[in-house]
C-alpha cells in the first residue's frame, strides 16, 4: 500500500526543496525514477539491504526456532509466536477480540491487494502514455472540460470556441 502511495508522492514532490533530489536531474515518471538513481551511483541499494537485512533478522529471531537438532527451519510453536505478529502496535490499534483481529487482517489484505492492482495500472498506464500519473489525468481532464463546454454551447445556440491550439498540441503527445 506504502508503494501506491510512494509512487504518487515521488512524481510529485520531485521538484519539492527538502526531497532527496538535490541536483534536481531525478524527474519524469516514477517508472524511470529508479534508474535515475542507479546512474548517480550506488546510494540505494546498499542502505535498502541492510535495512531490509535488519527488518527480516529481528523476524527470523522473534518467529524461528533455534536451529538445533530436529527443530532445524521451523517455526516456534502456537503458543510462543503467532504468525505475523511481531509486537510492534506503537499505536495500540491491535483489537483485543481476536475475531476483530481477523476481520482487519482481512481488510488489510484485501487493500494490499487493491494496492498492488493500482500499481500495476499506474505502470502500465505510465509505460504507455510516458507521462506522469497526474499529468496525464490533468490533461484527459482538461480535454472532457473542453468537449464539454462545447456541447453546452451547442444546446445554448451559441457559436463554438475552438480548443486552443496549446491544447491541441499536448494532446498529441
Amino acid at each position: 500500500m506504502l508503494a501506491a502511495l510512494g509512487f504518487i508522492v515521488g512524481e510529485q514532490l520531485e521538484d519539492f526543496p527538502a526531497f532527496l533530489n538535490a541536483d534536481g536531474h531525478i524527474t519524469g515518471p516514477a517508472i524511470y525514477q529508479f534508474q535515475q538513481v542507479e546512474a548517480r551511483g550506488n546510494i540505494f541499494w546498499a542502505p535498502l539491504v541492510i535495512a531490509i537485512g535488519l527488518a527480516e533478522s529481528y523476524r527470523v529471531g522473534l518467529g524461528w526456532a533455534s536451529p538445533q537438532g530436529a527443530a532445524f527451519n521451523t517455526v516456534k510453536p502456537a503458543d510462543e509466536y503467532e504468525l505475523g505478529d511481531l509486537g510492534f502496535d506503537p499505536l495500540g490499534l491491535k483489537p483485543a477480540d481476536s475475531e476483530e483481529l481477523k476481520v482487519l487482517q482481512t481488510k488489510e489484505l484485501n487493500n494490499g491487494r487493491l494496492a498492488m492492482i493500482a500499481i500495476a495500472a499506474f505502470t502500465a498506464e505510465e509505460l504507455v502514455s510516458k507521462q506522469e500519473i497526474f499529468e496525464h489525468l490533468a490533461l484527459r481532464l482538461e480535454k472532457e472540460v473542453v468537449l464539454e463546454l462545447d456541447d453546452v454551447e451547442r444546446d445554448l445556440g451559441l457559436p463554438v470556441t475552438p480548443m486552443p491550439k496549446l491544447v491541441v498540441e499536448e494532446l498529441k503527445n
